[in-house]
């Protein structure tokens, strides 16, 4: 350690020597191009973001309008009773909007969930009933009492049969 006072003399950079870049540098992919990024894209300034109720009422209208449209469809044309039935069925039917937002049930099958942990649930206890997720669970169901399967049975919302 050099004492108190002194300072070590540092080299003058004559510009010979060159900038060798650190690792950080090296790994960077700040300078590399990017092929997913669109080099002719403007943003548009005149564009705003909508909040929720702005949507709505747009839907809202997009629907009134809809029925409108249909409404006054219905009345223009001459319809014999076939078609005048068929218009009451599609009239009956709902627009798929943001608001009315219907699905079929799902075709996958129903999740089955442990009675005890709460995790899915691949296999069922045959005397009990109760299903569980692994080995250890299935350890404490073999020791649960019967009044106390049927609890778990009936929290599930299962009418409990113990045998």
């Amino acid at each position: 350690m050099p004492p108190k006072g002194t300072t070590k003399k540092r080299a003058v950079n004559d510009g010979s020597t060159t900038h060798t870049p650190t690792l950080a540098e090296q790994l960077s992919y700040l300078h590399n191009p990017r092929p997913f990024k669109n080099p002719n894209y403007i943003k548009n300034a005149n564009r705003r973001t909508k909040n929720l109720k702005t949507v709505l009422g747009q839907e809202r209208e997009r629907e009134r309008v809809e029925r409108e449209r249909r409404r006054q469809e219905r009345d223009s044309h001459a319809m014999d009773i076939y078609e005048v039935k068929k218009e009451l069925v599609d009239a009956n039917e709902e627009i798929s909007t943001y608001l009315s937002i219907e699905a079929p049930p799902s075709v996958l099958p129903q999740r089955h969930y442990c009675d005890i942990t709460g995790l899915e649930a691949p296999y069922t206890d045959p005397r009990t009933g109760l299903r569980y997720h692994d080995k250890s669970v299935y350890e404490l169901i073999k020791n649960l009492s019967p009044s106390a399967a049927k609890d778990y049975l009936a929290a599930r919302g299962v009418n409990p049969v113990v045998r």
